[in-house]
């Protein structure tokens, strides 16, 4: 992509992007993340109506009567994008592909986290991590981040969600605001590593959807290719047998994904393709 090519196009994202997150999601992003990242501040003496859970056992043997601790919020935040870049992102059927809607959810809450004064980095991964840009403030910071998402080239085509999430849990120390978006297609199994790092951060999970891989359209024959392995295959998409069992086995793997996010404690969203997705953002900002 030539320079003034890019250019043009960080600036028509900047300019949607940027709107957004001012207009709709900075007080939401602020309210849905507010008093996340706590640091312990001293132990007073219990008082009727403390959170019992704030409660210094080791203090309040010491000393035979009830301390709690008290935490203060912490001024400044650090919001880490975990994003997929493996093939699959190539992926579209109606509006946009899902890389492109990355793209754009990446620019708003990078945009939102600026405007409230919290640090932003950015994970690439593949089935490797394939670029690292640590936690740093600034609109240049951001618009960096934006550019990158546009020109990225990974080197490796599949998924592993387990070595992204591990590399994460390593490398960023400080607890932190975390999205991990991706259409979690992925032969790894991530259960304990997603689990590990929500408890060490805050993690936040939006999901990438094209509407055709919920549910076949009956179009006739036609020539699919996994974009990860390089298989190709032919459907025939007017068998209704087919469609139902496609659309049966989607299910299936939609419900095993929604135990592994409440199990591990994890917020989760759909985020369709073809759809506006300030609505579904809006939820689950305002769910939290």
């Amino acid at each position: 992509m030539e320079t003034s090519e890019l250019l043009k196009k960080v600036r028509k994202i900047e300019i949607k992007t940027r709107g957004l997150s001012s207009q709709i999601f900075s007080g939401e992003y602020h309210s849905a993340f507010k008093g996340r990242g706590m640091a312990f501040s001293e132990v007073r003496e219990y008082t009727p109506g403390d959170d019992v859970r704030t409660i210094d056992w080791n203090v309040t043997a010491r000393f035979s009567t009830p301390f709690v601790k008290v935490f203060e919020e912490e001024r400044e935040l650090s919001v880490v994008l975990v994003v997929d870049v493996s093939a699959s992102g190539a992926f579209g059927t109606n509006k946009q592909f899902k890389q492109e809607l990355i793209t754009e959810l990446c620019a708003v809450v990078a945009f939102s986290a600026a405007q409230n004064n919290d640090k932003i980095g950015i994970i690439f991964f593949s089935d490797k991590i394939e670029k690292f840009i640590p936690p740093k403030k600034g609109k240049s910071h951001v618009l960096r981040i934006i550019r990158e998402l546009l020109e990225f080239k990974p080197q490796n085509k599949k998924t592993n969600l387990e070595v992204a999430l591990k590399y994460l849990t390593n490398v960023i120390k400080k607890k932190s605001i975390v999205f991990l978006i991706s259409d979690f297609f992925a032969d790894s199994d991530y259960k304990d590593a997603l689990k590990i790092a929500n408890k060490k951060h805050d993690l936040v999970a939006l999901r990438i959807v094209d509407k055709t891989e919920t549910e076949l359209p009956n179009v006739g024959l036609i020539k699919l290719k996994d974009n990860e392995s390089g298989k190709i295959m032919w459907v025939d998409t007017s068998d209704k047998i087919f469609r139902k069992q496609f659309a049966v086995n989607h299910l299936k793997f939609e419900e095993n994904l929604k135990d592994i996010f409440n199990r591990s404690g994890v917020d989760a969203t759909n985020i369709f393709t073809h759809e506006n997705y300030v609505k579904p953002l809006m939820n689950l900002f305002k769910n939290r």
